[in-house]
């Protein structure tokens, strides 16, 4: 009986987004219970549907916890619209938190997403040494169910902290209550579970294109070791990666990142979230979470490029910050392919100009239905993952090799750091802009120990000068904005009701 209640949670969920080509999963009348879990193509759609979830997170939730928390973007306030308050405290700093856990949506939502991730992996592992098929497919089957889990215990652990530590399915309610598990202990998994997953997968050229591979497994492993700050172990990984898996960058920035029918899992992409433009239900639309609005159609339809434009007024998130545009050198070509501007008519704002985020907004064919792939990983961060990773063990001069492979795709001159400490800084803020909208910067901020230098002096920015922020004319911020500068979210209040440990 669980076996078929499995069976059909999965058919029901077991969407492809794995790659340019989504495989079609058998109708569910054609299965049955006995034969569920007993074959390579049964293990083929349980890997399928564990990678379902990582399509909403990244379209919908991801970048609100990773990056709009941070200093690289903000929400652009619309009066005529009114609050979105799960998502601008999340901007705002000033997410209510009690007794360690909170309310905020956005948190429930991202926190459940990885668990069915993790879920979904668990009963794939738990199964999948005992069924008899090819060798090679079920080494890569199990091999992208290590590296899932992984992955979203790295997300989780880093998000919050602590968690439960599931790997086995949970088959009743008091075995879903688990105490929380130590960040020691989640990285401990996740090493081991990654390690594998590296030996399992194929390399780039020999797997599924979007599917997991070797040097993913890898490039996931070096950022751990990075978040522990255990810099001797990243160097030989990313080393391995450089020398062996074949990714080179895109000679130019702007096409390092897929437009939303083409240029997906390209010679840079070491992993990327897949989405399809149309009507299959594999679509995204970051891009209309991130446009400033009220927004007119004539003012939207050069952005997008849709036979059938339509203005929005929705509260809007992601913008640029005006420190983040600052950031850039002069001459760096990656400034124009990321950040645009567009004037907007009927904006309270007083010039009515504001920056989006260029990098995602690819010409489509049907307003709020775009088919970009999302970048995880990219060659350019395995480059400065080597770079920080000697400059940390005294290898100042090495680094600075790696450095400018990325500087130079750039259009940029040669880093003058010569000493571990400007070098250090050096990585930090070449990290900031090559890598801006990509959901990295609230973990470079907690995992280099700055949340409250830089957090603390931006919240004081924005506080000060509420129109360079997006603030019409009178508007400020709320009283409690960038009171809470905590490295870990709150556990989800909802999940804390299910739990006597949170």
């Amino acid at each position: 009986m669980k076996i078929r209640y499995i069976a059909a949670w999965f058919l029901a969920t077991a969407l492809t987004g794995c790659g340019d080509k989504f495989l079609r999963v058998i109708p569910e009348t054609a299965l049955s219970s006995g034969i569920f879990f007993t074959s390579q193509n049964d293990f083929q759609q349980a890997v399928n549907a564990a990678y379902v979830p990582l399509r909403q997170m990244f379209n919908e939730r991801a970048w609100i916890l990773e990056e709009m928390h941070s200093d690289n973007t903000y929400y652009a306030r619309n009066v005529l619209y009114g609050a979105v308050d799960a998502t601008e405290n999340v901007a705002d700093f000033a997410i209510p938190t009690a007794a360690g856990v909170t309310a905020n949506d956005n948190v429930l939502v991202q926190y459940r997403l990885n668990y069915q991730i993790i879920s979904r992996a668990n009963q794939i592992l738990v199964l999948i040494d005992d069924v008899e098929f090819d060798e090679v497919a079920k080494n890569n089957l199990k091999g992208q169910a290590l590296f899932l889990r992984a992955f979203a215990y790295f997300d989780l652990i880093r998000l919050f902290g602590k968690v439960p530590l599931h790997l086995e399915p949970v088959t009743s309610r008091e075995d879903a209550a688990l105490k929380l598990s130590t960040a020691e202990e989640v990285y401990a998994q996740i090493e081991k579970d990654a390690t594998e997953a590296s030996t399992l997968l194929p390399n780039k050229a020999k797997q599924e294109p979007g599917r997991a591979t070797s040097g993913a497994a890898k490039t996931l492993l070096a950022n751990l070791y990075l978040t522990q700050k255990k810099w001797a172990q990243v160097e030989p990984l990313m080393k391995d990666v450089i020398t062996n898996d074949g990714y080179t960058l895109m000679p130019d920035y702007a096409n390092a990142f897929s437009t939303t029918t083409g240029n997906k899992n390209n010679q840079e992409s070491v992993f990327e979230i897949q989405y399809m433009e149309g009507s299959a239900g594999y679509n995204g639309n970051q891009i209309y979470r991130f446009l400033p609005s009220p927004i007119t159609a004539a003012e939207i339809a050069p952005i997008t490029g849709t036979a059938n434009p339509q203005g929005t007024s929705q509260e809007s998130n992601n913008i640029p910050t005006p420190d983040l545009i600052a950031a850039y050198e002069t001459g760096d070509k990656r400034k124009e392919a990321s950040i645009g501007f567009v004037t907007l008519s009927s904006s309270q704002v007083e010039n009515k100009v504001y920056p989006y985020i260029k990098k995602y907004a690819k010409t489509h064919a049907l307003h709020n239905n775009t088919g970009q792939n999302w970048p995880v990983y990219r060659y350019a961060e395995v480059l400065l993952f080597m770079a920080e990773s000697l400059n940390e063990q005294g290898k100042t001069a090495d680094a600075a090799t790696y450095l400018n492979q990325v500087r130079n795709r750039a259009g940029l001159a040669a880093t003058t750091a010569s000493s571990q400490a400007t070098m250090r800084e050096a990585i930090f803020k070449e990290r900031r802009v090559e890598l801006a909208f990509e959901n990295k910067r609230w973990f470079d901020l907690t995992r280099t120990g700055r949340v409250k230098e830089i957090i603390g002096a931006y919240g004081a920015k924005v506080k000060a000068n509420p129109a360079a922020y997006y603030f019409p004319k009178g508007a400020v911020p709320p009283p409690n904005a960038f009171t809470v500068l905590d490295d870990y979210y709150g556990l989800p209040a909802v999940e804390a009701a299910l739990t006597p440990h949170f």
